[in-house]
């Protein structure tokens, strides 16, 4: 999701109950899997060590990781893991752009699909709402962060290691990025010792629309249908959510 929605998803990855967690460990394994399928060793590969850090943020066993590490370089065997983008428009007509790890497409794209008929919603083709995103690198520091250290300073050299835009909010700082710079915006970062909430490529609405009360009430269960979807790894919307 895009602006202080992606801050309040965060925020419910972190309360997750003991009931949802293994779906949320699902998740953050699969997202480990396709990242390893370029190189099993986090600090070589930049996608993998982001999708590890996520891991141990969200408390992940390590043995869990290593298992999902090893899935992805084929050290486990099984059947092959993919990634999936799915696009359409759920409630309240809002774009949706959903990314997707499975090793099952056909079930996927009937589950993904059955979702959006669910709450009157229509899944498209590609590039059906892609248009209304542009495709960043997107790192987001927590406000406790930011009390050490001086934020006009920091923004300077913050535009030096390629930011495009800044956004401070009230959970935290929001840094743009291109994707070629997303890593090198990343290890500028950890050299300072700033933590990171989030360090992701993300999709970001060009324009987030305000929704009424009753269209957010419409537009909650959709969501919660998404998150409770093994196999959805991402979603992201143009509409501004609670």
């Amino acid at each position: 999701m895009s602006g202080h929605s992606k801050w309040a998803t965060i925020k419910r990855a972190k309360e997750t109950k003991d009931a949802k967690r293994g779906t949320v460990f699902t998740k953050l394994g699969n997202n480990i899997s396709i990242a390893a399928r370029t190189g099993g060793d986090p600090e070589a590969n930049f996608s993998l060590r982001l999708a590890v850090e996520r891991a141990k943020q969200a408390n992940m066993p390590k043995e869990n990781i290593e298992r999902a590490i090893k899935r992805g370089t084929g050290e486990l065997g099984g059947a092959a893991i993919e990634e999936l983008t799915y696009e359409g428009f759920g409630p309240a007509k809002a774009a949706f752009i959903i990314e997707a790890v499975t090793d099952n497409k056909n079930r996927t794209a009937s589950e993904i699909r059955h979702i959006f008929t669910k709450f009157n919603g229509s899944l498209g083709a590609t590039n059906s709402v892609n248009w209304k995103f542009d495709h960043s690198g997107v790192i987001r520091v927590a406000i406790d962060q930011t009390k050490s250290f001086n934020f006009d300073e920091l923004e300077l050299e913050l535009i030096d290691n390629g930011a495009i835009d800044i956004n401070k909010e009230a959970e935290g700082i929001t840094i743009i990025t291109s994707i070629p710079d997303l890593q090198k915006m990343k290890t500028f970062l950890d050299k300072k010792n700033i933590a990171v909430e989030s360090a992701q490529i993300e999709y970001l609405a060009k324009e987030v629309k305000e929704l009424s009360p009753t269209d957010q009430e419409k537009i909650g269960p959709f969501i919660d249908a998404l998150d409770e979807n093994n196999d959805v790894s991402n979603f992201y919307t143009d509409v501004a959510l609670g």
